[in-house]
């Protein structure tokens, strides 16, 4: 897993990434049909629309790397979006993933596995961002500019996972991954973020996890027509959200439509749900965390028998204290280790 500080203008950052790719040598694969070019020129004017300042970070880079902006910027927003139903598209996009926040005993916890392909690991970055009028925060990819989860400044910690769209009723807009870091640089608290949300156009389903560290925590569930509300779920004292591969509320079921092929999505929430509603998360609530995204309580990060697949990394934050800690790779096997960028950029 990389590392690395922007800060200052967006541009500047853009630059300053793009100077690490010209070093490493990268390349991109950049190379898109008609239907995603011209996705990702339409996505391009909105996001364009709600965040000029990330318009100009990539920039940054394709003027560094010496590609195309138009073209560079088009293919960033199909990712997540509209590579995994191309069958021509190399590799096919898959991605898994459980996310939960959990209010216990006045603490704010949040957990997460990231389950891609193996070959994303090694590309996976952790990033702390100081930008120009906008929130610090911390940001954990397997891409670069956008990004699966984070938590900001303010305690406020939001997190995308991955939801299979029916290919015809894909949509300009914001992809999962460029959600996640609006909300992270633009939101101050989860209020502010659902606000944020709801008037972005979203290109493809998605659920949006938020949690900050007064308590409010919900997950938005989204596709390019419609966005719904689900509440935590309180068991005692205890309150959850938990977010997979799938709609989970009635409401939006319909929109699914991965067929079951979804890393056993609904095992995996049902696993998480369990857990806190049988009291098996007692009151060292990082080491519940951390049991719970190994396994301990049942199936989380168990893919041995898939092949290519497996959880690239886990992160749990503490909401209030901005602690961070990270195990880089499967969780039954790395350990999870601390991570203070963030409370350290905070203090200054």
């Amino acid at each position: 897993m990389y590392y690395l500080r922007l800060e200052g203008d967006h541009y500047q950052m853009g630059v300053k990434r793009g100077k690490i790719f010209n070093r490493g040598q990268m390349s991109f694969p950049l190379q898109l049909d008609e239907f995603q070019f011209k996705h990702g020129k339409q996505s391009e004017t909105l996001l364009r629309k709600f965040f000029p300042e990330v318009c100009e970070e990539i920039r940054g880079v394709s003027d560094t790397i010496g590609v195309d902006y138009l073209h560079f910027v088009s293919w960033m927003l199909c990712m997540g979006c509209c590579m995994y139903n191309l069958e021509d598209n190399i590799p096919v996009e898959i991605r898994g993933c459980t996310a939960f926040a959990y209010e216990k005993g006045g603490r704010m916890i949040y957990g997460r596995n990231n389950d891609l392909p193996p070959y994303l690991r090694e590309g996976s970055r952790s990033e702390i961002y100081v930008p120009e009028n906008g929130n610090r925060f911390y940001i954990t990819t397997s891409s670069f500019i956008n990004g699966e989860e984070g938590l900001n400044e303010h305690g406020l910690a939001v997190a995308m996972t991955f939801v299979m769209t029916d290919f015809k009723k894909i949509e300009a807009g914001f992809n999962s991954c460029f959600i996640v870091r609006y909300l992270l640089e633009k939101a101050h608290n989860t209020e502010s973020a659902i606000s944020k949300l709801f008037d972005l156009p979203v290109a493809s389903n998605c659920n949006i996890l938020l949690a900050d560290k007064s308590g409010r925590m919900v997950v938005v569930e989204c596709t390019p027509s419609a966005k719904n509300i689900r509440e935590a779920e309180k068991f005692d004292h205890d309150r959850v959200v938990c977010t997979v591969n799938s709609f989970t509320s009635d409401k939006m079921k319909l929109y699914n439509y991965a067929n079951g092929n979804d890393y056993d999505s609904q095992k995996r929430y049902k696993v998480v749900m369990d857990s806190f509603s049988s009291g098996c998360i007692k009151d060292d609530y990082i080491e519940a965390a951390k049991q719970l995204l190994k396994g301990d309580y049942g199936f989380m990060c168990q893919y041995d028998n898939e092949p290519d697949f497996e959880t690239v990394w886990s992160s749990i934050f503490d909401l209030k204290s901005l602690a961070i800690y990270r195990a880089e790779g499967d969780p039954r096997k790395k350990k999870f280790v601390s991570d203070h960028r963030l409370q350290d950029v905070k203090v200054k």
